[in-house]
């Protein structure tokens, strides 16, 4: 048996341990704490990134809808780059989220929505594989953009606003995308309290109410 001595010492390992302290080097912002908001926030626009690369990889989605998520995702890393470097700062950051960007997804927005024809009620989030996964997405953006208000809202004068409303537009894109994407087999309309109610019919009961659902789309801004 070979001694271990005689092995060659092993490559340098995918990692550093610098952020064992619970601390990080965040772009230009220097050295922050991994909890803070700034460095939450840039975590979960990456998560939502990933989110949609999911969803691009297996929903099987139209060339035409893979295309504008692609340019989705570019603009997601221009969404962190411009959280790494502070709008104050005299230099220029590699990139910042403008309200063209916003612009654009507007239009994908008013483009796809013709396709999803009925943006009426409140559906559950799945159907065909699809707009399960755009669904999925789209809840990762929205805590996303919770996660860059929060930033906005402590460091005002370093973190851009524009971010957190470019990801409002796209949790509305893939809300119509999701909706397109059922729209062959139809969504799943939520029907309020309904195994309550069928558990008080099989009881004999009246567990009757007025329906609370109204029939405006799931289209919080």
């Amino acid at each position: 048996m070979a001694d271990l001595d005689e092995f060659e010492p092993a490559q340098p390992a995918s990692y550093t341990g610098k952020g064992d302290s619970g601390r990080t080097s965040f772009g230009r912002h220097g050295d922050v704490a991994k909890t803070g908001a700034r460095v939450a926030a840039y975590e979960d626009c990456d998560e939502a990134n990933a989110a949609v690369g999911v969803a691009m990889a297996v929903g099987g989605l139209p060339l035409e809808v893979t295309s504008t998520l692609a340019s989705v995702q570019n603009d997601l890393f221009d969404l962190v780059a411009d959280l790494s470097v502070p709008l104050d700062d005299p230099e220029p950051a590699a990139a910042r989220i403008r309200e063209s960007h916003l612009a654009r997804l507007e239009r994908a927005v008013d483009h796809f929505a013709q396709q999803a024809a009925d943006l009426s009620g409140f559906v559950l989030p799945g159907g065909t594989v699809a707009a399960a996964l755009l669904y999925q997405a789209r809840g990762v953006v929205r805590r996303a953009e919770r996660g860059v208000w929060a930033a906005v809202e402590e460091h005002p004068t370093s973190v851009n606003p524009l971010g957190a409303a470019y990801l409002n537009r796209l949790s509305s894109l893939l809300f119509v995308l999701a909706r397109g994407a059922n729209a062959d087999l139809g969504d799943v309309k939520w029907m309020p309290e309904a195994s309550a109610r069928a558990m008080a019919q099989e009881d004999g009961g009246d567990d009757s109410a007025d329906d609370p659902a109204g029939d405006s789309a799931d289209q919080p801004g």
